[in-house]
């Protein structure tokens, strides 16, 4: 692929609920641009951006992908991106790199969740947005009721750039409002004819409401327009630029990829009223030697500096870097700086890919997006750069995980790749945290949602052959006592030579929660010599690791050696030790022993509409409503505690009383006693366990 200059580049991310048509728009863009000779379909898992295998076999988007194309004299960097919600990593990817975005809403469906939560982040980083109204072929296609529930949901500034000409399966052409023409389509080829009779009216009006929009971009244009109300079509075409660009116009296009009806036009509008990835000027970020805000013009003939925005491991190529060069130009052959790493890293070629297809490039100008192998120290969010200009540009931010099950290995060899195979993913996956639990000895994969782990699960078996199954994971309990008590115990062991003997009295009393363990010697008259304290001590800690009750962890007691004997031949210290764990397990067993659980702090964040729901479902958890804070668009935060055993499944039942429109955030608290009722079941379940 040629280079182009930074101003002829679009990047341009592609967004929307799941099923929404962005994998399929993407597809028809690239016939239209000649670079495939026939258009593939999500359902037969043949689409170019669609290519990894887990994505052909469930039919939706599950990654996030490169496709760019030359249309018309300019390069269009397409990034399509997943609607599901378990893989918003990927969708934040192409947010971060794109100038635009596409929102694809079906005519054939209400605003959906996905569409809600990209228009919110969308507005949160000031994103200008176009709405590709999509499926219009489709059977109950209404292009005026959406809109008119876009523009209510989301801004009054929705406006059609074009009409569509036909419904459902007529749906056959489009009309220009800016133009003040119409196309009709047949093979994709577009056809230019009048605006059809009833649609005059409405493209007139669109387009007065348009031309005042592109008026404000400036006061010559605002003089002009209220001189004539109108303006020079180059004039008129720069005004809804900028509008565009500021986010005060969000055009709608109608289309149907299927029949690539739109398509071009749509690739027109990318083209003429989308910014460039210059336009801005400048990007800032931040000197990693003081933390001091930096900016750089965004221009190819400064310094080279590249966000590094996603990471995957190729089987042949090994790892890939996907980035956006921010300022200056990147060459092959160079050597460019980690700032995170402090490394040096060596670029030996430049490719883009379109889908999983390789193809060369010969550099890549500001604002382009290219692809580097083999980066040994780079992983996604790092920044690269000239090592006499440093700059390092934010990272990312990743949503916390949500949902954890513990991962076991179906054998000894698959535990044998375990490690490797996770880290692997995990660089590939920023929302994937993989944990060990030191408490539990359980290794916890942490995800956005059930699908999101299910999808980890069969890449690591494809990719790595590291067969695992998930369970849900072990509460960490921890037992203690409620009653202060004395405890003895001798150890006396006599077979030939020398004997075993060691004599301990304990006084075990409870703790207040958190304070952890306590050990005092109140020893008169060397009843038992001084080097053999830590003995018992140490026999006592070993002893707290398994409680009585279920085998949990003993926390929060004080044990005080106030009395014993010994002998001064069979006396040791390993004797001593038994003694001591011995005590402390006859002890606790009589000290009115409990479980403690751990308690959770609940942040939930939900539309005012489902509060009930989600406050009846925390109280059958077992939870407490600590608060309410109202938020904006009608949102409520929800703060509350619930105990981590009735929270492990928290993300999919919040999704399904929400339809997805709830986010919650947890975090531990504290311990807290398990009500007697289920502490014995809780203790019977763990003596079934241990029969087993």
């Amino acid at each position: 692929m040629k280079t182009y200059p930074s101003e002829n580049i679009r990047n341009v991310g592609f967004f929307g609920h799941g099923s929404s048509g962005k994998t399929t728009l993407v597809e028809a863009m690239l016939f239209a641009a000649g670079l495939i000779d026939r258009l593939g379909r999500v359902d037969d898992g043949n689409t170019v951006s669609d290519y990894d295998p887990d994505e052909q076999k469930r039919g939706i988007s599950i990654y996030s992908s490169l496709a760019p194309c030359e249309w018309k004299n300019h390069k269009l960097n397409l990034l399509d991106s997943p609607g599901f919600l378990d893989f918003v990593g990927e969708m934040l990817e192409v947010l971060r790199v794109c100038e635009c975005g596409v929102i694809c809403a079906p005519a054939n469906a209400g605003i959906e969740v996905g569409l809600v939560k990209i228009w919110d982040r969308a507005e949160e980083i000031g994103l200008p947005c176009i709405f590709y109204i999509s499926k219009m072929d489709k059977e109950n296609a209404n292009f005026d009721k959406l809109l008119g529930e876009l523009e209510n949901e989301f801004s009054s500034h929705i406006i059609p750039l074009c009409l569509p000409i036909g419904k459902e399966a007529g749906f056959n052409g489009v009309v220009d409002v800016v133009a003040g023409c119409a196309y009709t389509f047949k093979n994709g080829k577009a056809e230019k004819i009048d605006i059809p009779a009833d649609l005059a009216d409405a493209a007139a009006d669109y387009r007065s409401r348009l031309l005042e929009s592109a008026a404000e971009s400036n006061e010559e244009l605002m003089n002009k327009y209220f001189e004539t109300e109108d303006l020079p079509e180059n004039e008129f075409r720069q005004g809804l630029r900028q509008a565009i660009a500021e986010r005060r116009i969000f055009p709608a296009i109608p289309g149907s990829s299927s029949t690539l009806v739109g398509t071009s036009v749509l690739m027109d509008i990318l083209v003429n009223y989308t910014p460039s990835p210059v336009d801005k000027g400048e990007v800032t970020g931040v000197n990693p030697k003081n933390d001091e805000p930096v900016t750089r013009k965004t221009s190819s003939t400064e310094k080279v500096s590249a966000f590094v925005f996603k990471t995957t491991a190729d089987p042949y190529v090994g790892k890939l870097s996907f980035m956006k060069v921010m300022t200056g130009t990147l060459r092959p052959d160079s050597v460019l700086y980690n700032v995170r790493s402090e490394a040096d890293e060596k670029i030996t070629s430049l490719f883009t890919m379109r889908g999983k297809t390789q193809e060369n490039l010969l550099d890549a100008p500001c604002g382009d997006i290219a692809v580097v192998s083999k980066l040994q120290e780079t992983t996604t969010g790092d920044t690269l750069c000239d090592k006499s200009e440093l700059i390092k540009y934010p990272p990312i931010e990743f949503p916390a995980p949500v949902l954890s099950m513990a991962a076991f290995p179906k054998t000894k060899a698959d535990e044998d790749k375990l490690s490797g195979a996770m880290g692997k993913l995990g660089d590939e996956d920023p929302t994937l945290k993989i944990t060990r639990d030191a408490e539990t000895k359980e290794t916890i994969m942490s995800g956005l949602g059930d699908l999101h782990l299910e999808v980890i699960i069969g890449r690591m078996k494809r990719k790595f052959g590291v067969d695992v199954d998930l369970a849900t994971p072990k509460v960490p309990y921890k037992e203690t006592i409620r009653a202060k008590i004395q405890s003895e115990y001798k150890h006396k062991k006599q077979s030939g030579g020398r004997g075993q003997y060691g004599h301990v009295y304990l006084e075990l009393s409870p703790r207040a929660k958190g304070e952890g363990f306590e050990f005092e010697e109140k020893i008169v008259g060397g009843v038992i010599p001084r080097n053999y304290f830590s003995s018992v001590e140490k026999g006592i800690i070993k002893s707290m690791e398994e409680g009585p009750l279920a085998g949990y962890p003993v926390v929060d007691i004080k044990a005080a050696l106030y009395d014993g004997s010994f002998h001064t031949v069979d006396s040791s210290d390993i004797a001593f030790q038994i003694a001591g764990s011995m005590a402390l397990k006859k002890g606790v067993a009589e000290a009115n022993p409990v479980l403690l659980e751990p308690i959770m702090d609940v942040e939930v964040l939900i539309p005012e509409s489902f509060m009930g729901d989600v406050i009846g479902d925390l109280n059958g958890k077992r939870g407490r409503i600590m608060g309410m804070e109202p938020q904006p668009k009608s949102h409520q935060l929800l703060k509350a505690q619930a105990p981590l055993a009735e929270m492990q499944k928290y993300a999919i039942d919040l999704r399904s009383m929400t339809q997805g429109r709830g986010t919650f955030k947890m975090k531990f608290s504290h311990y807290e006693d398990v009500p007697a009722n289920i502490q014995e079941n809780i203790v019977a379940a763990a003596k079934r366990d241990k029969e087993e």
